[in-house]
C-alpha cells in the first residue's frame, strides 16, 4: 500500500469532521427543521434546496457505515491515483467526478415524480475507481464480501454493471445508482483526455 499523500489526507479529514459535526451538532442547534440533512443535494428549485449543497453534498454521508465504506475506498485506492496523477491533477479529478455524479443523478432525477436527495463522496470515489483501473488495470483487490482477490479491471465492469442493473430496474437499494455511473464516466472521460486510456 501506497505512503498516505497530502490530497488524500486532507480529503479524509474534511469528509470526516463535515460528517461528525453535522451529525452531532447541528440536530442541537436547530439550524433547520431538517437538521444536518441540510447539506445533502435536494432537487433544485424544491422547497429545502439551497445552492451550498452542489458543494456540500459531496462530503457529506447519510450513515457511519457509508462514510466508512468510501473513506476506506479513497484511503487504499486514492494514494496511488494521486500519486500517479498529481495533486493538483487529483485533486481536480475528485472533485470534477463528484460533479460528473450530481449532473447525470439530477438529470435522471428530472424525470421523476419524486425527487430524493443525494448525498455522499461516491460518485467522485467511483472516478477514483475508475483512474484506479485504467492505471493499473491487472492489480488485485480484496473484496470483502465474498473474501477473494480480483483484478481492478474485472471488479471496475462488476461495479458498473451492478449500478448499471439497478438503476435501470428501478431496484430500490437505497444508493444513487446514477450518481455512481456519473462518476465513472466523469472520470473515464477525464482519463481519456489527459492520454492515461490505452488505445488499441
Amino acid at each position: 500500500m501506497s505512503r498516505l499523500t497530502e490530497v488524500v489526507k486532507h480529503l479524509l479529514i474534511i469528509n470526516v469532521l463535515i460528517y461528525f459535526g453535522a451529525t452531532m451538532l447541528m440536530p442541537q442547534m436547530n439550524l433547520s427543521e431538517i437538521d444536518h440533512r441540510v447539506l445533502y443535494l435536494f432537487y433544485p428549485g424544491t422547497e429545502y434546496f439551497q445552492p451550498f449543497q452542489l458543494i456540500t453534498h459531496m462530503f457529506m454521508h447519510g450513515s457511519t457505515s457509508h462514510i466508512l465504506f468510501n473513506m476506506m475506498s479513497l484511503f487504499f485506492l486514492g494514494p496511488m491515483v494521486e500519486q500517479s496523477l498529481g495533486s493538483k491533477k487529483f485533486l481536480m479529478f475528485y472533485l470534477l467526478c463528484g460533479f460528473g455524479a450530481m449532473l447525470l443523478h439530477l438529470g435522471i432525477d428530472s424525470f421523476s415524480a419524486v425527487h430524493v436527495p443525494v448525498v455522499g463522496a461516491s460518485g467522485a470515489i467511483m472516478g477514483i475507481f475508475t483512474a484506479f483501473a485504467v492505471l493499473f488495470p491487472d492489480t488485485k483487490l480484496m473484496l470483502l464480501f465474498p473474501p477473494i482477490p480480483i483484478k481492478a479491471k474485472f471488479l471496475m465492469i462488476g461495479l458498473i454493471a451492478f449500478d448499471l442493473f439497478s438503476g435501470v430496474s428501478g431496484i430500490s437499494t437505497g444508493i444513487a445508482h446514477f450518481a455512481h455511473l456519473g462518476g465513472v464516466l466523469a472520470g473515464f472521460i477525464l482519463m481519456l483526455s489527459w492520454g492515461y486510456v490505452k488505445r488499441p
